[in-house]
């Protein structure tokens, strides 16, 4: 039994579960919420933000995920040096893995913004000054366009994992 492979395995499995649940639930509802709630949504991301850290456990998540991912497809494929690679499976994971990274990326620039949101939401006293509307409106911008490549990326990757045995060539 190869106990590396099962504890890369674990670890990528939880982790990528995490970084890709917290994607779609942040997508598909608290950010719609956030818009529909105005002062009490602008509370609520500050504390998300600033107080549950949720930006830095999300990209602890990702990147775990990333890096025993990685590490399990390099022992699979022999160091990249195996047929394995073209076979149905090293395509698919290769695949997922490409759209995880691009998921990565993207989730990074939400990340960002969304850090940038909770700061901005935690310091702001009554009404937004100019400067920080400016501030919300770009960090708001960048979300909008990011936030789904983020998440369709992940659950592609996710597909594409899930599937990667089942693939024939």
């Amino acid at each position: 039994m190869n106990y590396l492979v099962i504890v890369l395995r674990l670890v990528h499995i939880l982790a990528g579960a995490f970084w890709v649940g917290s994607s779609i639930f942040l997508f598909f509802f608290v950010r719609p919420t956030l818009a529909a709630t105005a002062d009490a949504g602008q509370k609520f991301m500050a504390h998300l933000v600033t107080k549950a850290n949720i930006t830095t456990r999300i990209t602890i998540a990702a990147f775990l995920t990333v890096l025993a991912g990685g590490w399990l497809y390099w022992i699979d494929s022999a160091g990249l040096t195996s047929a394995w690679r073209n076979s149905g499976p090293g395509i698919g994971f290769g695949v997922g893995s490409l759209f995880a990274l691009v998921g990565l990326v993207f989730g990074s620039m939400v990340g960002v913004n969304t850090a940038k949101l909770g700061t901005l939401a935690s310091q702001i006293q009554g009404k937004p000054s100019p400067e920080q509307m400016g501030q919300i409106q770009a960090a708001q911008k960048q979300l909008a366009y990011a936030s789904p490549i983020s998440t369709i990326a992940l659950i592609l990757a996710l597909d594409s994992m899930a599937t990667a045995r089942y693939w024939l060539f």
